[in-house]
Order: structure tokens, then C-alpha cells, then sequence
């Protein structure tokens, strides 16, 4: 089925349509006949039949083209309402444009079909390659967690005794290495979620000020030498947007820089709310993105070259996903003196306007 429907149009819609539209044009070619030739409405039926095998199946175009040849004979050669034509340069070109309009339907039905065959095979290849890419990017991602999961386990059956400093530790390592774990998870049911395109943002008063000192909690408590600054305004006005999308955007930027700047690093989380846009910027004074190419940040597994903090690459690319469904944008300012700086902008309704309207 062609790609011009959203829904697929079935074989009997397609004869309909197609008959439909020659007969439409014939019409308007007829009133319009005084002011031109019957050659030119010869040209102008052959165009509607080259647009319809370009939309519909083969049978349907092929139906259409003898219909447009046969409608031009009766009534647009002379003499009209005649089957019969009595030049034979009329004669020879019904028949020339009858064999070509036969030919362009067959034609362009053949560059559709090599086309879509084409797209088939690039859509597999993709697949494949996406399939390839997202084992190889996450085998070490998952890998990691399990087997320190698995090692502190097996340390804590085999080793009954063990101090309980020692004990704690390796609960805490167990900790880590489950949150870690829930983090891939989460990121892989998010992308999912996204390329399915079945993604609604919930909108709700939400308060911004929580959910920053919520989050930062939450990834300093999974990377616990690490410090976030924040600057919010504690008078910050409820926004309404989607709490749990923003929770996602807001984690996966924190803990980028977390993971990826060394531990000397400054990172940073300021907010602020500039009428109905809320902006929220999150930098660190790491080393940046030197190795990936601006245009590629956030693309689905796109990572740096460093393998000791090369990770999944699915953050980012969530973030992107989750900030345009909820209408904003988010960009890598590269102005930015040193290390990295993303700035979040989304459209909300905050408090601030209810106070106004119910002035």
C-alpha cells in the first residue's frame, strides 16, 4: 500500500478513487475545452493518471488509464460523443496515448515496488545494526553490575564471619551495583517507550523545587563522592508539566556528569521560571564533549571514546526524546568557557499565571 495514507486503503477504495478523480478531471477539462485543445487535455488526463500510479496499486491505474483513453476519444477528438475517429493523426495519437499511459502506470508501479523493496532492506539492515550496537553498548553496562552483584553475594554466603564493616560494605556495593542496574533497565524501557511514538506527557501541578533537591539526592546517594550545587529560588512557582518525564531529564544529565567528570569536578543545577517557560541548567567543569561531534550528542548510543567512562548512550538521547514531548528543546552550549553546560527549556503554566487571571 502506498505511503501517502496514514490508514490502508483497501483495493475497492482504490478503483473508486481512481475512476472518480479521471472522471473529475475529464469534467473540468470539458468545461474548460472552448479555451483549450483537445490536445492539451490529452496532456493534462495522461498527468492525473502519471499522480495516480504514483498513490495506488497497479490494477486500479491500469483501470484509470483505459477509462482516460477512452473518455478522450469520445469526448474531446473530433467528432465528438464518437467512438470512430476519422484522422489518422487523431487515431495515432489515441493509440500512442493509450500505450503510454499503460507503460507510465506499469512503470512507476515497478520504481514504487523497487523502492519499497529497497527501504525493506535498509529497515532490516538497520535493525541489525541497532540490535548490534545496543548489545555492544550495554554488555558492558550490565555486565558490570550483575557480576559485582553476584561477587558481594557470593562473598557474604562463603564468608559467614566477615567483620561487620565489611559486611556493610559489600551491602552497600550490592546497593549500588542494583540501582545501577534498575538505571540500564530504565533507560532501555524509556527508549522503548519513545521509539514507539505512544508516549503522552500526564500534566500536573508540580513543584520544582522537591524534584531538583529529590533527584540530586538520588545521584549523590548513587555516586556518593560526589557534591551537586544548587541554586533555586525557594519561592519557585508550581509548574505544570509532566513530573515523571522531568524526573528522567533531570537524573540522566546529573548523572552523566557524576559518572563522567573526575571527582574534583564542580557540578552545578539552577532553575528559574521566565513567565510560561521554565529553564533549567544543569554545568560541570569537566572535560566536555571533545570526542563526540556536537550534531551526534544526542543520538541514541552516542559516547565518548574514553572506555573507562564510556557508557550506554542512551541518556542523552532520553533526555532529548522526553524534553520534545513535552514541548521544549534541550542543547549542549558550546560557549560554555570549560567542561559542559545543558540547557533545558520547556513551555508551563506555573502558579504565577492563576494569580494573574484570577486578578
Amino acid at each position: 500500500m502506498n505511503r501517502f495514507f496514514l490508514k490502508p486503503v483497501s483495493i475497492r477504495k482504490q478503483f473508486l478513487y481512481s475512476i472518480s478523480i479521471v472522471i473529475l478531471v475529464s469534467v473540468i477539462c470539458f468545461a474548460l475545452s472552448e479555451w483549450m485543445g483537445y490536445r492539451v487535455a490529452a496532456f493534462i488526463l495522461l498527468l492525473t493518471v502519471s499522480m495516480l500510479a504514483i498513490i495506488f496499486d497497479i490494477f486500479p491505474v491500469l483501470v484509470s488509464a483505459g477509462l482516460s483513453a477512452l473518455i478522450w476519444d469520445v469526448f474531446f477528438i473530433p467528432p465528438r460523443f464518437a467512438l470512430h475517429v476519422d484522422n489518422t493523426e487523431d487515431a495515432f495519437l489515441l493509440i500512442m496515448y493509450f500505450i503510454i499511459a499503460m507503460i507510465n502506470a506499469v512503470l512507476t508501479y515497478k520504481i514504487r515496488e523497487a523502492e519499497n523493496i529497497t527501504r525493506l532492506k535498509e529497515e532490516r539492515s538497520n535493525s541489525v545494526k541497532l540490535y548490534n550496537t545496543l548489545l555492544n553498548s550495554l554488555s558492558h553496562e550490565l555486565r558490570t553490575p550483575i557480576a559485582a552483584i553476584i561477587g558481594a553475594t557470593d562473598n557474604l554466603q562463603s564468608m559467614p564471619d566477615l567483620a561487620k564493616e565489611k559486611k556493610d560494605e559489600l551491602i552497600e556495593e550490592i546497593s549500588n551495583a542494583s540501582l545501577r542496574l534498575n538505571q540500564q533497565v530504565e533507560n532501555l524501557l524509556n527508549i522503548s517507550r519513545l521509539e514507539s511514538g505512544h508516549i503522552q506527557p500526564k500534566q500536573d501541578w508540580c513543584d520544582i523545587v522537591e524534584l531538583v533537591y529529590e533527584v540530586v539526592k538520588r545521584v549523590e546517594e548513587n555516586n556518593p563522592k560526589r557534591k551537586i550545587n544548587i541554586s533555586i529560588s525557594q519561592n519557585f512557582p508550581l509548574c505544570s508539566t509532566d513530573k515523571g518525564m522531568l524526573d528522567q531529564i533531570i537524573y540522566n544529565l546529573l548523572n552523566n556528569a557524576a559518572i563522567h567528570t573526575e571527582q574534583h569536578c564542580k557540578i552545578g543545577i539552577s532553575a528559574s521560571c521566565h513567565a510560561d517557560l521554565l529553564q533549567i541548567v544543569i554545568e560541570d567543569n569537566g572535560k566536555g564533549f571533545v570526542s563526540v561531534d556536537s550534531k551526534d550528542i544526542f543520538d541514541k548510543f552516542s559516547r565518548t571514546k574514553d572506555p573507562k567512562t564510556s557508557g550506554s548512550g542512551l541518556g542523552l538521547s532520553i533526555v532529548k526524546g522526553f524534553t520534545e514531548a513535552l514541548g521544549g528543546s534541550v542543547e549542549l552550549n558550546r560557549s560554555f568557557k570549560e567542561g559542559s553546560q545543558f540547557i533545558i527549556a520547556i513551555p508551563v503554566k506555573t502558579t504565577y499565571q492563576n494569580s494573574l487571571l484570577s486578578e
